[in-house]
Formats: C-alpha cells, sequence, structure tokens
C-alpha cells in the first residue's frame, strides 16, 4: 500500500459533504483502491467554498444526466464565479447551443 494524493469517495473524510461526493486528498492506494486518510478541519471560508463547489457539481451532473436548459442554468447560478441569473442564462444558452450536436434533449 501506498500513501498519495487521490479522488476518491468521500465517505465522511469532509464531514460537511455527502458522502458520495468526490474529492481529491490524501489517500491510501491498494488493490481495494483509495481510502482517504483523515484530514484535518477546514477553516469556514474554506469549508464554505467547497461545499458551495460541490453543490454546483450536483447540480452539473443532474442537468449533464437529464437535460434541460433550466437546470443547466440552475448548476451555473450555483457555481461561485457565476452567481448572477441573467449570466447563468445567457452562458446555459451559449453552452446548449455550441454543444448541441452532443446533446440528446437539445
Amino acid at each position: 500500500m501506498t500513501s498519495r494524493s487521490s479522488t476518491c469517495a468521500n465517505r465522511g473524510t469532509l464531514p460537511f459533504l455527502a458522502d458520495d461526493a468526490v474529492i481529491e486528498v490524501p489517500a491510501t492506494i491498494s488493490a481495494a483502491g483509495p481510502v482517504p486518510v483523515p484530514v484535518a478541519p477546514m477553516e469556514p471560508l474554506y469549508r464554505g467554498l467547497v461545499a458551495h463547489v460541490s453543490g454546483y457539481e450536483e447540480l452539473a451532473l443532474d442537468a449533464a444526466l437529464r437535460g434541460g436548459r433550466s437546470r443547466v442554468a440552475a448548476a451555473l447560478l450555483a457555481h461561485p464565479l457565476i452567481g448572477q441569473y441573467d449570466l447563468a442564462g445567457r452562458m446555459a444558452d451559449r453552452l446548449i447551443a455550441e454543444n448541441a450536436q452532443f446533446l440528446s434533449w437539445a
């Protein structure tokens, strides 16, 4: 077994995120896959930012799986670098238009 940074399921490592959230933290790597090692608690600023991005990722995954402009716009609105209703709508329209050939629902 070796230890290094890895992408893995949260499984309680960051208690403010869902267990199935994907995180990148130090992990022990074995034949069974990565297992997160305990990490120090995050400061509130970073905890908030990480939770915010995780929420965006959940919404983006829902938009990718189920489609629909409103889902795409909602995911973009939730992103901490966008967060503006009109901007999220314009970006959703552009993303859908630019990728329509790859979207079964567009």
